[in-house]
């Protein structure tokens, strides 16, 4: 039976990390986790991000190895080859929340497929922990490393991890300078973009559908919240 005929909500599966974590974590911490969300909308990341219909950036990444297939170069100009292309931004393989959402949409890629698209995961972790992450979660689309979010940056979601942040989650033995490429705290919070469509002169950017929903190639809806 396909993976797709039974998904549970995303939202519901959300939920139900973050109720475990209020219940294992002390107050004093829990307060910080759950004030990063509206930190990083302080900063003013919603007006930095790339407009609806701006040029994509193009960009050439390291793919993880997958398998028996090593390691290689991938070139945004070869994904849009292969038709209209979502890339999904994610800050690491140690945050449950980041990981539910990229099995969501391990979960729908045949769909994807099915619909004539392709989708892509960018990190800024070490090739090696992307290696991880294709093996444990059996990810068949790309997983690229974005040393220091530099690609995130050209999309407009990068953001420096705060000093009190970064506090906290040395409290919790989450080492994001070791596990990201460039041993920096540049990260992306959770978000997805897509091109509406094949074009290889001038792809476009425009918000991803939430993975809690069927993807369509040609329509776009609201970016995803930073939700990790």
């Amino acid at each position: 039976m396909p993976r797709t005929s039974k998904l549970p909500k995303l939202q519901d599966q959300l939920d139900a990390i973050t109720a475990r974590t209020r219940t294992l974590v002390q107050p004093d911490r829990l307060a910080i986790s759950e004030g990063v969300a509206a930190d990083l909308f302080a900063t003013g990341i919603e007006d930095r991000i790339l407009p609806v219909g701006s040029p994509a950036p193009e960009f050439t990444l390291q793919g993880a190895q997958s398998g028996n297939q090593p390691s290689k170069p991938v070139h945004s100009s070869d994904l849009l080859a292969l038709g209209p292309v979502i890339l999904k931004f994610f800050r690491g393989r140690w945050d449950p929340y980041c990981v539910t959402e990229l099995e969501t949409w391990r979960d729908l890629y045949p769909t994807v497929r099915e619909r004539g698209a392709i989708l892509a995961a960018i990190s800024p972790q070490t090739r090696r922990q992307n290696d991880f992450a294709v093996q444990q979660h059996e990810l068949k689309f790309p997983m690229l490393s974005d040393p220091g979010s530099t690609v995130a940056a050209q999309f407009g979601i990068a953001h420096t991890v705060p000093d009190h942040v970064r506090k906290y989650f040395r409290s919790i033995l989450v080492n994001i300078p070791f596990a990201n490429s460039g041993l920096t705290y540049e990260t992306a919070p959770d978000s997805a973009w897509r091109s509406p469509g094949f074009s290889s002169s001038n792809p476009t950017a425009k918000p991803a559908p939430s993975p809690s929903r069927k993807p369509s190639p040609t329509r776009a809806s609201a970016p995803n919240p930073p939700t990790c």
